[in-house]
């Protein structure tokens, strides 16, 4: 039989149910009073036995129970109890584990307690503490329970000054009644007590000495001392009369009823956003997994707004750093959370860790969701954002891949979110904004959101530049310009600063682009430039499209640029050579998807050579005119690198204007090839 018993008494007995439960390991749990059941929640595969048993009524109920192991989870200080379960197992095989409740992050002797907390008396039981407070003056708050109220309150000097905190069950109650306490002296109450209810006791009936146990983590120890320090009184402490290390931790309780049953008991893993870094913009949700975590991983700036102090806690938020640490405690049954800034599903590293987590056969992992920083910057500059577009270059490095897409994004909406790092980003995305003509952008800037120094700045893009504080920021930017965008292909051959240099004509750009089957992250080579018209289109198709305008005419080069500049197109590289010379070169790393060839200057099979070195899967659109370059066209079907081939000839004419009539005037056709490389090394 795998059935547990636990004798329980603490809250890490109902924690312990609660967790085989979940695993589907049943067991009993055995509890004193009437009280202790009714705080057992109802869970699957788990009974309850109600009343106080003498050693050889234990004995007969673990014989009849037929379980696997029994599990001490009684108070540290309910000792004689401790003694008769382990007597009552003395003649059987069953394994008696004791399951040792935290105790304090301070060691109870004078040495240390004292250079801790100013004001703590150490008694080694309740007499010890009834005599000494005997001698003092002031109302005493008792928080130890019903079991000793008569070593305090047969004390004359001590009973009317005694407010007791007991549970509020009959048998608690009754011995309030049994022992002279009255109803105004009785505060009967569930914990845990928090820091601040602790104080506010304090307060109302104008304590000067609280009197506790050193009943560990989940007795609410701590926030008993710290509030008695807090408020000014003196905390008398009552030793733990349990060896430290005489037991298991909960962990350590966990693994031996897994390799007693061979179930494994799942770690629950919670993946939690934080939001801007201010604990007030926790959910009550997330502030309520990390109150109960044992273990806490996240940035070193997350881990300090945390108020877990009993939680081991790791600054660690990269997968192979945490995941290490998680097969350590592989079948511990451990609450572990891990902290992520904002929103785990908004910017965030939250999603590539789930994907590393969820499959483990040891934890269950769930995501709990926090504030975005753009929703709370929206909230605080009463814009709205569901018509915003957002982009974040927090943590991208390298310019090129994210400056198209952000001017793109800006040009065409009237409010774009960004996301950034620090006081360097703002100061860039004033420069980009001066550079590519959005000089009339307005920038809100929001620094150091939910902290103390939080404040809004209204910028220009000039003075984004001279941003000096350092910390977090995050920028909205106004753009009363917005361009309405394209739907269709096209541009007006008048639209591009051309000179003398030759362009190809609008209706050929258009059917060459389409031919080029771009996608919006596509790397395309622009060979033989001329004006930059291809390249132009291309581009301003998407911002994340990357180009390079290769050209080596100075004079078209100079009108490249010119053409960069003013239709602010970042996303262009102009690579100034003759080609394949200029792209045979070991610095270039870019892995280009497609290729435009308007000029070969007759080498035309030593650029398609170099292309297929780069990419054996690229597209390809050639544009020839000349004969020489169409003699090379057919040559092309015979090559084994090439399939899907198509040459269309195009031949445009435009009506010009003679007196009162008009007569169609032919340009040269123009033969259109393309084709796609097998993507088989040859």
């Amino acid at each position: 039989m795998n059935r547990i018993v636990i004798f329980s008494g603490t809250t890490e007995g109902r924690m312990l149910a609660q967790t085989l439960s979940e695993n589907g390991i049943q067991c009993i749990v055995s509890v004193a009073t009437e009280y202790g059941e009714i705080v057992m929640p109802e869970m699957e595969g788990v009974t309850v036995h109600k009343g106080r048993m003498d050693l050889e009524e234990m004995q007969k109920f673990i014989t009849q129970s037929e379980v696997a192991a029994v599990v001490d989870a009684t108070h540290p200080f309910a000792t004689a109890v401790s003694e008769n379960i382990r007597e009552s197992l003395k003649n059987t095989e069953i394994p008696y584990i004791r399951l040792q409740r935290e105790t304090s992050d301070i060691a109870l002797n004078k040495d240390t307690i004292q250079e801790n907390h100013s004001d703590v008396i150490l008694c080694s039981d309740a007499t010890e503490c009834a005599d000494f407070l005997s001698f003092t003056d002031g109302n005493i708050l008792l928080t130890t329970g019903s079991k000793d109220l008569a070593t305090y309150s047969r004390k004359e000097a001590l009973k009317d000054r005694l407010f007791v905190r007991v549970l509020p069950g009959l048998e608690s109650l009754s011995l309030c009644e049994k022992n002279g306490i009255c109803g105004k002296q009785i505060i009967a109450m569930q914990g845990p007590f928090s820091l601040e209810m602790n104080r506010a006791l304090i307060r109302q009936f104008h304590i000067r000495y609280l009197v506790t146990k050193e009943s560990g983590r989940t007795g609410g120890f701590l926030e008993k001392i710290k509030a008695a320090e807090a408020e000014g009184i003196t905390a008398c402490v009552i030793g733990n009369p349990e060896k430290q290390n005489s037991g298991d931790s909960f962990a350590q309780v966990c693994r031996k009823i897994s390799e007693i049953t061979g179930k494994t008991i799942k770690n629950q893993i919670a993946l939690i956003g934080t939001g801007m870094g201010n604990e007030q913009t926790l959910t009550m949700e997330a502030t309520e997994k990390i109150r109960e975590a044992d273990y806490i991983f996240g940035a070193e700036r997350l881990l300090r707004i945390i108020k877990n102090e009993q939680a081991v806690r790791y600054p660690y938020y990269l997968a192979a750093d945490i995941v290490p640490e998680l097969d350590r405690l592989s079948g511990c049954g451990v609450k572990v959370v891990i902290l992520f800034s904002g929103d785990t599903g908004f910017y965030s590293g939250c999603g590539k860790l789930y994907e590393t987590l969820k499959g483990r056969s040891d934890s269950s992992v769930r995501i709990y969701p926090g504030i975005s920083s753009v929703s709370y910057f929206a909230a605080l500059t009463g814009y709205s954002y569901q018509d915003a577009a957002v982009l974040s270059i927090h943590g991208h490095g390298v310019e090129t891949e994210w400056i198209g897409n952000l001017t793109e994004t800006i040009r065409f909406s009237k409010k774009t979110f960004l996301l950034m790092s620090g006081k360097e980003d703002v100061q860039k995305l004033g420069r980009l904004l001066q550079k590519y003509h959005l000089q009339n952008c307005k920038v809100l800037a929001g620094f150091q959101l939910s902290y103390p120094q939080e404040k809004v700045l209204a910028l220009t893009p000039e003075a984004c530049e001279h941003v000096e504080e350092t910390g977090l920021y995050i920028c909205l930017i106004l753009n009363p310009d917005a361009e309405k965008k394209a739907v269709t292909c096209g541009m007006r051959d008048e639209e591009f600063l051309r000179d003398k240099v030759p362009m190809t004509k609008e209706e050929i750009r258009a059917l060459s682009i389409c031919k080029l089957h771009l996608q919006e992250d596509s790397v395309c080579y622009d060979i033989g430039s001329g004006t930059g018209s291809i390249a132009i289109e291309i581009a301003k198709r998407s911002g994340q499209i990357q180009v390079y305008a290769i050209e080596k005419k100075p004079l078209a080069l100079e009108l490249i640029q010119k053409n960069i500049e003013k239709f602010a197109l970042p996303n262009i590289q102009v690579i100034a050579g003759e080609a394949p010379d200029c792209l045979k070169t070991e610095e270039r790393s870019e892995h280009p998807t497609h290729a435009f060839i308007g000029g070969s200057s007759g080498r035309l099979k030593e650029i398609l050579d170099v292309l297929y070195k780069k990419n054996h899967a690229m597209r390809i659109v050639i544009n020839c005119i000349s004969l020489e370059t169409i003699s090379e066209l057919t040559l092309l079907k015979t090559d084994s690198r090439i399939t899907d081939l198509e040459i269309i000839q195009v031949q445009v004419s435009r009506a010009k204007t003679i007196g009162d009539y008009h007569l169609m005037q032919g340009e040269n056709p123009i033969y259109i090839c393309s084709f796609d490389f097998t993507g088989e090394v040859s």
